[in-house]
């Protein structure tokens, strides 16, 4: 009975941990301003995040995260996305999170 409740507790942590990184991650996002031309589940000037998550796989995310890093055009229309000063880091924790809004 012991280790199941063990168990359960564990699984809580890993579950409050993710929901922690999330929302550490759209805090990022806001304070680097991406939510300026994107949001989560609408157009904005860019595309929704939900939407290149749908386009996207994890194996996509070091291609996601250098074009945060330095921009990108043609992909999702005429607007280029201007270069970002973020770190290599937090360009990870911005390509994660966005593809986790599937």
């Amino acid at each position: 009975m012991k280790a199941i409740y063990v168990s359960l507790l564990a699984a809580a942590g890993v579950m409050f941990a993710g929901a922690v990184q999330a929302e550490d991650a759209e805090a990022l996002a806001k304070s680097k301003n991406c939510l300026t031309c994107h949001q989560v589940d609408k157009k904005v000037v860019g595309p929704a995040y939900k939407d290149v998550a749908k386009k996207y796989t994890a194996k996509d995310e070091p291609m996601l995260a250098e074009k945060i890093i330095k921009g990108g055009k043609g992909t999702w229309g005429p607007v280029p996305m201007p270069p970002n000063k973020v770190t290599p880091e937090e360009a990870n924790t911005l390509a994660k999170w966005i593809l986790s809004l599937k």
